[in-house]
């Protein structure tokens, strides 16, 4: 299953719930009241929208996620790189390091990646 297209406004919606889950719809509106300014309107129809698409399930009131952060995460990342970059990843990593100097932490850390992934594992 191919994971729901989630937008800007939706996504900070789910972080919350991802952080929350599960939820009372109730303590959703309250939370984003707080952190997003949303009358409770706007919370009860993301929460329909996003249930409608299968991102989500409210039942009994209670909210939980159906799509967890990190695949959100890779399908917009995957998309990105479709989009702009012709699908290919080198293109993608010298963009974001002609721009962004790298730390030697970061670098190990994605030569483990690589180096894991050569492996069999996972990244």
């Amino acid at each position: 299953m191919d994971t729901p297209k989630i937008f800007e406004s939706e996504y900070r919606f789910c972080l919350i719930l991802w952080e929350q889950e599960p939820v009372k719809s109730g303590k959703l509106v309250e939370l984003c009241r707080e952190r997003l300014g949303w009358k409770p309107t706007t919370t009860y129809t993301v929460i329909k929208k996003l249930s409608e698409r299968g991102v989500l399930k409210n039942e009994n009131t209670i909210v939980t996620s159906l799509v967890s952060k990190d695949q959100v995460q890779a399908a917009e990342l995957n998309e990105m790189v479709e989009k702009t970059f012709e699908g290919s990843l080198p293109a993608f990593i010298a963009a974001f390091t002609k721009h962004r100097k790298l730390s030697d932490a970061e670098i190990d850390a994605v030569q483990q990646m690589i180096d894991r992934y050569r492996e069999g594992g996972t990244p």
